[in-house]
């Protein structure tokens, strides 16, 4: 990786001031994360969609499960805006075969239980080592770090169950008066209809949402991870000031 040629300011963070960094990199990133999100997001919202009508439950399983693919589009993007470059969705499609077939199987087996996903992802997506060469370096870039990722997934979890309540809770704010639903009907009774069905997508609207930032987190403890292991800061800035 060329150093010199970041556009972000490295220096020793904690874990959990790294993963707020990420998330302003994300804010700010926004235009080509979005790009790049989209464009994943369409086939994974058409697949949920679809799979309504074999079961209420499915769209969100279906989003749950595709988490790891969609989180490869936007880790792609991030990756770009750290050197200071905007992607386009064009950009993605031109390395699609690298950004979303690669290991595709262990994508979405193995690292989609993983509980830290979001900080050991970068090895797999950016680092180019095989499955079996990425496991030690994993190893490496968790060491120190594995409780401040969990804590994040776990933040990250909570605040997509809060956002769900949030938009279920709209049911209630927005309904007509006298057109209240009930709570049989919230919760999947015969005559559910399409209060089910808001409910049932308010999910997977509340993990499309969150994501992103979920996945900017982890990078930026990534980055900061690799700070501490071969002092990209002390380089960054020796390299600046024979620069000037």
């Amino acid at each position: 990786m060329q150093v010199e040629a970041l556009a972000i300011r490295l220096r020793p963070r904690s874990p959990l001031e790294a993963a707020d960094f990420g998330v302003r990199l994300c804010q700010s990133a926004a235009r080509s994360v979005s790009a790049c999100y989209v464009l994943a997001a369409v086939p994974v919202v058409i697949l949920a969609a679809v799979s309504f009508q074999y079961g209420s439950w499915l769209p969100g399983l279906v989003v749950w499960w595709l988490k790891p693919w969609l989180d490869q589009s936007i880790l792609f993007a991030l990756s770009r805006a750290a050197f200071g470059q905007t992607t386009s969705a064009r950009d993605l499609w031109r390395a699609r075969r690298q950004v979303w077939w690669r290991q595709l199987l262990f994508t979405l087996t193995i690292r989609r239980l993983s509980p830290w996903r979001s900080l050991t992802q970068p090895v797999y997506g950016l680092e180019g080592l095989s499955i079996r060469q990425a496991s030690s370096r994993v190893r490496q870039i968790r060491r120190r770090t594995t409780v401040p990722a969990l804590l994040v997934t776990h933040a990250f979890a909570i605040a997509e169950t809060a956002v769900t309540v949030a938009l279920i809770s709209l049911i209630f704010w927005l309904a007509p008066s006298g057109f209240t639903p009930s709570l049989d009907q919230v919760f999947g009774g015969e005559d559910a209809g399409a209060v089910a069905l808001i409910v049932n997508l308010s999910y997977p609207v509340a993990a499309l949402f969150m994501e992103p930032f979920y996945v900017a987190a982890g990078f930026a403890m990534y980055l900061n991870r690799r700070v501490e292991l071969e002092a990209w800061d002390i380089e960054q800035e020796f390299r600046r000031a024979f620069a000037e």
